[in-house]
């Protein structure tokens, strides 16, 4: 088995030890870091994630294979810094006003991450003042996600507050959560909607293309 093939088979697999020790070898053996992490990680999460549209695999899968990525990325990271390596993107992530849950957040947060983007984690609970912030800070994309139907309606408050800062058409948002549909991402203003972490990342790389 090839180097590349060890590390997407350690990202299916959800081993942490074995990502860090293919990736540890692929550097030794002089690959460059974006190679191993264009080859290696995000192909290894792209094929996890098609598992888990499949229906072979589920959350708790995903999030075992999200920190296995997550492991084999904090080595990459150096390497990647020093290479110059281009991130694909600056996505700021952040669960809604008022809403705590942070799960999902956090799973889309780690598959953004392992596919090249680079990520501001807002946490939880984030006001719209922070999402405004995030945008002058250089974030091309805003994710906002919601777990409650009385919390959900914070992410129009969000996306109105960014409009009536003149700031609406330099970023693009997208939304997610239980209660969330394309309908509602439509009704507000969102330039799209996922339904899990895995079209999330899709999602990311269509609106920055767009």
């Amino acid at each position: 088995m090839g180097i590349f093939e060890e590390i997407r088979a350690a990202m299916v697999d959800g081993d942490s030890k074995q990502a860090v020790a293919a990736v540890s070898q692929g550097l030794a053996d002089g690959i460059d870091a974006g190679t191993l992490l264009h080859e290696g990680l995000i192909a290894g999460m792209a094929e996890v994630g098609q598992l888990y549209e499949n229906g072979e695999i589920f959350v708790p899968e995903m999030l075992v294979a999200a920190r296995a990525m997550n492991a084999a990325l904090a080595v990459l990271k150096p390497h990647l810094v020093s290479e110059g390596v281009a991130s694909s993107g600056k996505v700021a992530i952040g669960t809604t006003e008022g809403d705590l849950h942070d799960i999902g957040k956090n799973l889309v947060a780690m598959m953004l991450e392992g596919s090249g983007y680079e990520v501001v984690d807002l946490g939880v609970d984030v006001p719209a003042e922070r999402f405004i912030e995030a945008i002058h800070n250089g974030a091309k994309v805003l994710a906002m996600s919601a777990l409650l139907t009385t919390t959900m309606t914070n992410m129009q408050s969000a996306i109105e507050a960014i409009t009536a800062a003149g700031l609406r058409d330099q970023v693009r948002i997208i939304i997610g959560g239980a209660p969330i549909t394309k309908s509602y991402a439509d009704e507000i203003g969102a330039d799209g909607y996922a339904e899990d972490a895995s079209s999330a990342v899709r999602l990311v790389k269509e609106v920055l293309a767009a």
